[in-house]
Parts: C-alpha cells; structure tokens; sequence
C-alpha cells in the first residue's frame, strides 16, 4: 500500500528504514518534544509495532521517502491510539521528520494526504493530533490542516512519567464534516 502526493511516497517500511529511521529518533532537535526512543527500540520495536499495525488495521506511521531520490525523510501516518483517554476510541494522525527535511512543506504535505485518505478511504469520522504546548511547529501544522483546539481539552499523557516536562499536551481534532467543508484544507 502506497500513498503519493507531489513530492512524497508514503510506503510500508522495509528492513533498509531501520538505520535511518534509528538515526533521525537518536536526533535531539527531532525528539525535542518527544519522549526518547534508545536507539534498539527505534530500529526495531518501534518499527515493527507500525508494520503489526499496518496488517492489522490497514493503516500506520508510514515510511516516506522523496519521489525524487528515494531519501528516507522521516515517517506520517494514522495510528489507532493505544491508551484509554476521555477522547478514545480515537485515530491519530502524527508525523516526525528528520532534520534535513526540516522546513520544506513535507509534513503538511504527506499529513494532508492522510487525512485524505483517512475521511475518504477508511470513512473516519474524527482524526486527531497531539502534541506538547511548546512545540509551535507541529501546532502551526494543524492549525494549516484544519484541525482545531480547544484548551478544555489538554490533558496528561498517561506514557509520560507524572513531573516530566512531556506529559502535557493539547489536542487537535478534525472531523470529517469539516474536512469536507473546508474543501480539503488549502
């Protein structure tokens, strides 16, 4: 299964993903705002926890490279949550790109068509995004795909120890109905 958009493929992940995508988690700028992955876990839990999600759900954090070369730049995609939370049964859409790739439109890019292919393909009724409150960058992304925040809604996550500086976050929500409306999100 592969999604395309101009610039991007978003593809199952291969054994060749492994190294890089180790690489990129290993990235303190990239895991700013994300509990850390040792670098085991990165190259092989973490990633086959997306390709037993992709078989069992038809859907994942996707690998996604550039059309262009084939460069590994970083993984986007749909995850069912895993945690009970007051928002659960939820669908997730997150992304992490590495650095190089920082700044060039790629993860609104492949996060739209995600989107896309969540209302459109698997007739989602809600997708939601999270995050922590200091990270503008992923914020101002689903602030540009549509997604909306309302503060009442900030909430602890239950992965992150109580006290650490990670365990707060927003969410973001977009329903289909809006997806719809606002003609796919320019």
């Amino acid at each position: 299964m592969t999604i395309t958009t101009e610039r991007l493929r978003l593809r199952e992940w291969t054994d060749e993903d492994r190294s890089p995508f180790a690489d990129m988690s290993a990235d303190p700028d990239v895991m700013e705002f994300m509990m850390p992955l040792p670098r085991d876990k990165a190259s092989g839990p973490w990633v086959d926890d997306q390709i037993a999600h992709m078989q069992k759900h038809g859907f994942c954090f996707w690998a996604v490279e550039r059309k262009e070369d084939a460069a590994f730049i970083g993984t986007v995609g749909l995850r069912r949550v895993g945690y009970d939370a007051f928002f659960t049964p939820a669908v997730e859409l997150g992304w992490r790109i590495a650095r190089p790739f920082w700044g060039q439109g790629y993860a609104p890019e492949a996060a739209k068509a995600c989107l896309q292919f969540g209302f459109e393909t698997l007739n989602l009724p809600e997708i939601l995004a999270i995050t922590v409150p200091a990270n503008l960058k992923s914020r101002r992304v689903m602030a540009k795909l549509g997604m909306t925040h309302n503060p009442n809604e900030n909430f602890d996550h239950p992965y992150v120890p109580e006290g650490h500086r990670l365990r707060g976050h927003v969410l973001y929500r977009l329903r289909r109905e809006q997806w719809d409306n606002e003609a796919h999100c320019s």
